[in-house]
């Protein structure tokens, strides 16, 4: 249909009913059922025809009538600037193409209440506040009117709302409930209370390995229910005593994870240590391209990266590093400790074999003080070489220079914590030593007083000889007996006398001088930072820079007097076959 003016005059003469107000453009009705009203999309209104009436769009250019805020839930609508004439008839005929209606309450002021049954449809309505009412082709004041459109508060819709909301929060309460449930562990299957036949039942069943931890748990709710009494005390034992059986398998079965265990931890070391290996290959190829030889044939960018991947290839070979000896370290204490728990075999020893280590402890104890000077000494001379005026640096030669320093202090550490576990050591040899000296005064005063008794007799007089035969068989005897005691206590004194006229030996230290001893430590130092050794020549050089007059036999000769500190080991085959020495001094302890 087309648009009519307020006269009953066609306003476009060449209008299409197919099409909308614009040739080609589609209309757009926001009351056709399903279509909502949107926003933020604007809206072309066109006039609506009705039955009894006609309803005219307001202005475009206006501003959108004013509404208030929508309560929660609301299906109703407040319908003002009716027509006088309008009835209810005319409102349902105009209101009912939003939705369905359940109620309207009229009033006799020219407005409405409308109550729609779903939401959604008080936006459809509110779409129509604004239009121009007209009742018929009347153009009587009281058959037409301005409608506004506006949300209002109706106490069943709050109450509806209230209901609904309620019932979906018991919803998510309950969904919240089966979720718990499910995440909740299952709860312990109940126990049988005791009979004969569950007894009977339970005494085959502790034997089997596969069903004992049930069986078990059922053992021990009867027993702490207090089901034991006189009458199947019986057969309580013999169910105890079946429990008890299982302890050596349980044995058994532990031995064999911690066989697994120490098999799969030697794995891991072997296979840190060739990670290691192969680490220090990949090292030592950058620094083999770093020569000049190499170095020149390559572009500013490669060496670039062969640089920073040099820098980071140390970087992880030092962390690897640091954690096998970490590893090797916990070993170690482990060791030790197992070592210190086990009781003393030779308790009973002699008082020259004591002294002896007493004198050999307190020897490493002045060695191993000494190389602790030694290694001070050398730490305050790298600081002092530090702090002197000297060309500016790299930052390799800079991290070079800390990473030995922490390697000093390192090794700084382990000294001193061997110097206070040789103390310790040296302390329970002095209360051993102290506590054989004792025995030792005690045997002496058991010795004099048995001297004593046996120089009695010679200063009494004879006694006559009696004729009797039982007094001379006593007195055989008795002489006997004398005679054994006498030449026991002269043995033992004789022994005594060999003990303390024999001379107190010591270990002869193949360290003969102080130089020498300032060299062990600093080689054992510098054997400490490199694990997997280093030739002569190359600790040569080292010593080389502190004193110019070391020599490479003296070393050696150095070397091979201390078989416990240190090891030379022997690598390849023909042309690249590789002498290497290595510190062993943590092992050489446990040894000497």
């Amino acid at each position: 249909m087309a648009p009519m003016g307020m006269t009953g005059q066609p306003l476009m003469s060449d209008f299409d009913p197919g099409l909308g107000m614009m040739t080609g453009i589609a209309p757009m009705n926001p009351m056709m059922p399903g279509l909502g009203v949107s926003q933020d999309m604007p809206v072309v209104k066109e006039i609506i025809h009705c039955k009894s009436c006609t309803l005219f769009p307001s202005n475009p250019n206006l501003p959108p009538p004013a509404t208030r805020q929508r309560p929660p839930g609301c299906k109703t609508v407040f319908v003002g600037g009716l027509p006088e004439n309008a009835t209810e008839q005319l409102i349902v005929e105009v209101f009912e193409q939003c939705g369905e209606i359940i109620a309207i309450r009229k009033s006799k002021k020219n407005f409405c209440h409308i109550r729609f049954a779903e939401e959604y449809t008080v936006d459809k309505a509110l779409f129509l506040s604004g239009y121009r009412i007209r009742l018929g082709s009347s153009t009587d004041k009281k058959d037409t009117g301005r409608l506004h459109v506006d949300f209002a508060q109706a106490r069943d819709d709050f109450y509806e709302w209230e209901c609904r909301q309620r019932m979906l929060a018991r919803e998510e309460r309950h969904r919240r409930r089966i979720e718990e449930d499910l995440m909740r562990p299952p709860s312990p299957p109940p126990i049988v209370h005791y009979s004969e036949h569950e007894c009977g039942q339970l005494g085959e069943m502790i034997k089997d390995d596969s069903k004992f931890p049930e069986v078990i748990r059922i053992l021990l709710t009867w027993v702490e229910r207090g089901e034991v009494n006189r009458r199947n005390a019986n057969n309580f034992y013999s169910m105890i005593q079946s429990a008890n059986s299982h302890i050596r398998r349980l044995m058994n079965e532990k031995a064999a994870h911690e066989k697994e265990m120490e098999e799969a931890k030697e794995k891991f070391m072997n296979a840190l240590s060739g990670i290691l290996v192969q680490f220090e290959q990949i090292v030592s190829v950058f620094h083999a391209s770093a020569k000049q030889k190499a170095w020149d044939h390559f572009s500013k960018a490669q060496r670039k990266n062969l640089d920073m991947w040099r820098k980071q290839a140390e970087e992880i070979r030092n962390i690897h590093n640091e954690e096998l000896m970490g590893i090797r370290r916990e070993e170690e204490m482990e060791m030790s400790d197992d070592d210190m728990e086990d009781p003393p075999e030779n308790r009973d020893a002699d008082e020259t074999g004591l002294a002896a280590q007493a004198e050999a402890l307190k020897e490493e104890n002045d060695s191993l003080r000494c190389q602790l000077d030694a290694y001070r000494n050398e730490v305050e001379l790298l600081k002092q070489e530090q702090g002197k005026a000297q060309p500016p640096r790299t930052e390799e030669e800079d991290a070079t220079r800390q990473q030995q320093l922490r390697f000093l202090q390192q090794a700084l550490q382990g000294m001193q914590q061997q110097l206070l576990n040789t103390r310790e050591e040296l302390k329970k040899q002095e209360a051993e030593l102290e506590k054989t000296r004792e025995e030792k005064v005690q045997l002496e005063i058991q010795l004099q007083s048995v001297k004593e008794k046996v120089d009695q007799p010679s200063l009494l007089p004879k006694q006559p000889i009696q004729e009797t035969t039982d007094t001379d068989d006593r007195g055989s005897d008795e002489s006997a007996d004398q005679g054994n005691q006498d030449s026991t206590v002269l043995e033992v004194a004789s022994a005594s006398q060999e003990k303390e006229n024999q001379p107190e030996k010591g270990p002869s230290s193949p360290v003969k001088s102080e130089r020498e001893a300032l060299l062990v430590g600093i080689i054992s130092t510098f054997l400490h930072v490199h694990p997997f050794g280093a030739s002569i020549e190359y600790i040569c050089s080292y010593l080389q820079r502190l004193d110019t007059k070391i020599s490479t036999t003296e070393v050696e000769t150095l070397l091979g007097r201390l078989p416990n500190t240190f090891r030379q080991e022997i690598s390849g085959v023909g042309a690249s076959l590789e002498k290497r020495w290595k510190f062993c001094g943590f092992q050489g302890i446990k040894m000497t």
